[in-house]
């Protein structure tokens, strides 16, 4: 937003700086950590909460900044009073701290992520993230929750949810309504896993499982699923339509974006829902697009002059999504002017369910996103609920009961959850909530 810059300005001339507290210092906390450091005036990153603190240590190292450690609240608070830099292995401490304004999230975790922003909402505090797993999961009823509690709850600009909400507010906006937001992929095969992506988790400095997650498609659809609930809109089939232009060769030549939407075309209904989506195989990618329609013909003639084409749909698009450069923005979103880049609008509409990734005996236990044991698909929530179908950010943890076959949608019942989990609660908290005719049948 053009707005930010200036705000961001203000506040640093006032000696009113936006101070943040970040959960998570891994890949993307380090690119956020360096960007708020160096790069955004009016905003100062005042604290780091991370299992291993030496990582915390080291973000803020990495632009020369010394932190000291702290183990409790007021230690925290004191050291932000102080303008001092500081950081902790207990993100509870961060998430409660007087003197933080808001604090942003970038694990990628469930169980944890899901106490931290829970505390922080709890404590007055607003919430950014870039954890499209959690609020897939339960992000519903944590947005339900942060609005009683008077703070944003947002993902982040920059990832491609947040670049998508952004065009889709651009596309409605100037009058075109949106009926489909979609995500340009490179490649998409569900079997892959963190054997498979070693090498290329190992370039980048990413976790393998984390990098099989976009390989595998959970992590689309996590990103489309948390779209759908902050448009209303919902997924054409279960895994979504997904066209393929690459014929399974992720070195075979892209083709333009404006060349698929006639793949999409016998879905898109302009009096209906719209849907989310993704494409793979076409350009400009890493980015977004909205397909939008407008029934003016006198506008349609100014989109077909202006090289938009003939109609009835039309594709926007952004060719990029830049996470850490863009996500300060977000933050100065939520503190400055309250704005939201993108939050469920009530109930869910779309969930990520698991889909067996092999053959899976009674004992298996079900490891991280992107690993050797499911995979991760988008459904509509009826669905989910009628056929009580397992959500993949329920399945972490959890012990198989009993036989699934390769590619076979579980169910609840196939599993043993871990006791105790925050996560769990949170879910059947949103089913009581956002579906109780439902949840009083399963309980009967």
């Amino acid at each position: 937003m053009i707005l930010v810059d200036n705000a961001l300005r203000r506040r640093e001339e006032e000696g009113r700086p936006i101070r943040v507290g970040m959960v998570g210092a891994g890949f993307m906390g380090s690119g956020i950590a360096l960007q708020i450091l160096t790069s955004v005036p009016g905003m100062r990153l005042a604290a780091i909460a991370n299992r291993g603190i030496d990582a915390a240590r080291a973000c803020f190292a990495q632009a020369g900044v010394e932190a000291r450690t702290a183990s409790t609240t007021s230690a925290i608070a004191d050291a932000v009073a102080a303008g001092q830099p500081v950081v902790t292995d207990d993100p509870l401490l961060v998430a409660r701290a007087p003197g933080i304004d808001i604090v942003f999230e970038v694990t990628g975790s469930i169980e944890f992520a899901a106490q931290a922003v829970l505390a922080a909402i709890e404590a007055g505090k607003h919430v950014v993230h870039m954890n499209a797993e959690l609020d897939g999961t339960v992000g519903p009823i944590l947005k339900r929750r942060a609005d009683a509690a008077g703070v944003i709850y947002s993902f982040s600009d920059g990832d491609q949810p947040g670049v998508e909400m952004n065009l889709y507010r651009f596309v409605a906006g100037i009058g075109v309504t949106p009926v489909l937001c979609g995500n340009i992929k490179g490649l998409h095969d569900p079997y892959r896993n963190p054997e498979t992506q070693a090498a290329f988790a190992a370039r980048w400095g990413q976790s393998p499982a984390m990098v099989a997650s976009f390989a595998d498609g959970t992590k689309i659809s996590f990103e489309q699923a948390i779209v759908a609930n902050g448009t209303g809109f919902r997924v054409a089939k279960r895994g979504m339509v997904g066209p393929d232009f690459s014929g399974g060769d992720p070195h075979a030549p892209l083709v333009p974006l404006e060349e698929t939407i006639a793949s999409f075309a016998p879905y898109l209904d302009p009096g209906g829902p719209g849907l989310v989506d993704y494409v793979v195989g076409a350009r400009p990618g890493p980015g977004v697009f909205v397909i939008g329609t407008i029934a003016d013909e006198r506008q349609r003639h100014y989109l077909n002059l202006y090289k938009l084409g003939a109609g009835p749909y039309y594709v926007f698009y952004t060719p990029y999504h830049l996470c850490h450069f863009e996500a300060p923005s977000s933050i100065a979103r939520a503190v400055v002017f309250a704005d939201t880049v993108l939050a469920p609008i009530g109930g869910p509409r779309v969930g990520v369910i698991a889909l067996a990734k092999r053959d899976l005996e009674p004992g298996t236990v079900i490891g991280d996103f992107g690993g050797f044991e499911v995979y991760g698909v988008a459904e509509n929530i009826d669905a989910i609920r009628t056929q009580s179908l397992l959500p993949i950010g329920l399945a972490l943890g959890s012990r198989v009961k009993r036989a699934v076959v390769k590619d076979t949608p579980m169910v609840l019942d196939d599993v043993v959850r871990p006791e105790g989990r925050l996560v769990d609660r949170l879910y059947d908290e949103q089913e009581r909530v956002f579906a109780p005719d439902q949840a009083k049948r399963e309980v009967q």
